[in-house]
């Protein structure tokens, strides 16, 4: 049998712990390798070959896991069947609630997207009526998934989540219907329902599939209707004492005709990079602003997901694509977006800034790249700016993976406090 592994330094696993351990260890590796047989995670896990046949019998007992299919290998044998998670062991969802929009998907134990649902909401539906509207949708998504009884939702949200009740805080500025959806959703079903920040799960998208997939340390700056970020130091989210870390909106920056207030960021850098601004900066370059201006949206939403698509990315992918006629304008836009990565650098030093949301992404490499420029007449501090890779999707997909996270810790068990998983 092999020895017990450490849990932390001076300390052993008892043999119920190193089994979990042990069990944990191959399910990861599993859902990042894909179906691995008996031999190859022993390869990978350094385990024994009884120990690995007891955690894959243990496994499969459990449901967790299934005989998939076979290896290529010539000699057929019990080591030869493939051995992958079972991915319907539980549903998933994730909610990007929007000013008029809310989109819902339905995942499956692995994160891989069975169904998806987005439904307008229009600005004068009663919170009751936008509320129904929601909840109708959720459930065409769970049905048309095959998952009638989801394991866990998670929400993103504009506004202040705050850390210790885990409620929306500091609302006065988001449509009062959000408040009420997750109470609905809480008291609706009997799973959990994690709330979490929008700019925050974008990050984490962004972290996991995106931009940032080899930093630690990033700061993910929204670029959308409105403008947000997101801290991650040390692959750790940080979330601030209330819930207020990265609303960089209410900065006060140069540039702008007054100071924002803690009622509203007109003023703050949301004046200069939210979408209106954008707009009228467009404007003030000559180029055209109505809605539907330049390519439609590259990230391939929905035909109806499209309803809170800020005016501005297609202002900026129309300026990309024009070349010298549209350089003017992202100069002078990435001159505006330099001043707030110049005050998260000079506070943070995260070393890497991703120009995340509809506007990052739309601007790409071309935007990110005269950012960079910018910010390094304003500060010594090396960073690397680069464009968001999954645009205002990122929402939906970090709430997708936050809610896996959730089921995964719950359905593979937790290790216990203090243990270190060995590569």
């Amino acid at each position: 049998m092999d020895a017990p592994r450490t849990v932390a330094a001076g300390r052993t696993a008892s043999p119920t712990t190193a089994r979990l351990i042990n069990d944990r260890l191959a399910l990861q590796l599993l859902q990042s390798e894909g179906p691995l047989t008996a031999g190859q995670l022993k390869a990978l896990t350094g385990l024994s070959r009884p120990t690995v046949a007891d955690l894959v019998e243990r496994l499969q007992e459990a449901g967790l896991i299934a005989v998939v299919g076979e290896s290529g290998a010539q000699r057929r044998g019990p080591n030869a069947r493939l051995y992958g998670i079972v991915a319907d062991r539980a549903h998933l969802v994730g909610l990007d609630l929007r000013t008029h929009s809310v989109t819902v998907a339905v995942a499956d134990l692995l994160g891989e997207v069975r169904a998806e649902r987005t439904v307008p909401i229009g600005p004068d539906d009663t919170p009751d009526a936008a509320v129904a509207a929601a909840l109708a949708g959720l459930d065409k998504a769970l049905a048309a998934a095959g998952a009638p009884h989801p394991h866990t939702l998670a929400v993103g949200a504009p506004g202040l989540v705050d850390p210790a009740t885990g409620r929306l805080g500091g609302t006065d500025w988001i449509p009062s219907w959000h408040v009420a959806l997750v109470g609905e959703l809480r008291a609706r079903r009997a799973v959990p329902v994690l709330l979490e920040n929008e700019v925050n799960l974008a990050a984490i998208a962004e972290r996991r599939d995106g931009a940032a997939r080899d930093h630690d340390t990033f700061v993910l700056l929204w670029l959308g209707h409105g403008t947000g970020a997101a801290v991650v130091l040390d692959g750790t989210l940080r979330r601030g004492a209330s819930g207020g870390t990265g609303e960089i909106g209410f900065l006060p920056v140069p540039g702008t005709a007054a100071l924002p207030s803690a009622s509203g960021c007109d003023g703050g850098f949301h004046s200069l990079a939210g979408s209106a601004a954008i707009c009228a900066l467009a404007a003030q370059h000559g180029l055209p602003t109505e809605a539907g201006a330049g390519s439609a949206s590259l990230d391939a939403p929905a035909p109806d997901a499209d309803a809170d698509a800020p005016p501005a990315e297609a202002v900026v992918r129309a300026a990309v694509a024009a070349g010298d006629t549209g350089a003017a304008f992202l100069d002078a836009l990435a001159a505006r977006i330099a001043l707030g990565v110049a005050a998260v650098c000079a506070v943070l030093d995260p070393g890497c800034v991703v120009l995340g949301g509809e506007i990052g992404s739309g601007g790409g490499d071309e935007l990110a790249g005269r950012v960079a420029g910018h910010l390094a007449r304003l500060s010594p501090l090396r960073t690397d700016v680069r464009a968001g890779a999954l645009g205002g999707r990122a929402v939906l997909r970090g709430a997708v993976l936050a809610a896996r996270d959730a089921a995964q810790n719950e359905l593979f068990g937790a290790a216990g406090p203090g243990v270190s998983f060995r590569p």
